[in-house]
Formats: structure tokens, sequence, C-alpha cells
């Protein structure tokens, strides 16, 4: 059974100058870490010249596609009819992109089917994880 998904969208940058950058981009879901999504940019895309990947949370996406969301890291919030504006913060600067709502709506449908909402938890192996934490003290 597949348990990962992954998603390339087009992404616009947007920066001071009046047209917006193109710049590929990668939505990943896995359903190991049920809560999560990740969005990578490749290494051309970045300042520093290497892949980045952020990591925030499902519920997130979902939510920051309808109003806006998030107050840390990574916030989201629709802009206008058919996009929906992502930001990352990070102590170098933030980065805003635009992504095309359709495409973040359909990769939302696809991680539902591999792991319903509201049904994250059902996934997590607490006492697995425990151990594995108890070993790692040791």
């Amino acid at each position: 059974m597949t348990t990962v998904i992954e998603q390339a969208v087009e992404a616009r940058l947007v920066a001071a100058a009046p047209r917006m950058a193109t710049i590929p981009a990668t939505l990943h879901y896995d359903s190991h870490d049920p809560f999560a999504v990740r969005m990578a940019f490749p290494a051309p895309a970045t300042l520093e010249g290497v892949e980045v990947s952020w990591a925030f949370a499902r519920e997130l996406l979902t939510v920051g596609i309808e109003g806006p969301a998030g107050d840390g890291d990574v916030r989201v919030r629709p802009y206008g009819y058919d996009r929906t504006v992502l930001e990352f913060h990070a102590p170098e600067g933030t980065a805003v992109v635009h992504v095309h709502t359709a495409e973040l709506r359909q990769f939302l449908k696809r991680a539902a089917t591999l792991v319903p909402l509201g049904h994250e938890h059902l996934l997590l192996d607490l006492d697995e994880d425990l151990a594995e934490l108890m070993r790692d003290a040791c």
C-alpha cells in the first residue's frame, strides 16, 4: 500500500519586482507522519542554493485555503478567487509564495484518501514511539 504522496506545484515567489518569478515546489505527505505535510523548494529557488523543505500541519493547509491560519513560522491564507498565499518565516527572512488553490485542494484530497482527516491518531504507535525515545535517551 502506498504511504507517501508527492505532488509538484507551481509557486509564484512574491518579491519586490513587479513580476513574480515562478518556481517549482513539491508537496509531500507521508502516512507515517500523518499530521504533517512538507513543501520543498529546489536549490536554484533558494537564497542559500540548497534545497529547503518546510514541515507544517496538514490542518494548517486545510484551514488556510479557506481563511487566514497560522501564527508561527508558516502562515496560510486565501488570495483572491484561485490562489493561496503561504508565508515561510525564518531568522534569515520571510518567503511568500502564491500557489493555485486547486492544486492544494487536489493534494489535500489525495492525502485524505490515504489518511482521512480526523483519523491521523489511528496511525500513531505511541508505545513504539516512546520506546524509541527511551532507547535514544540511554
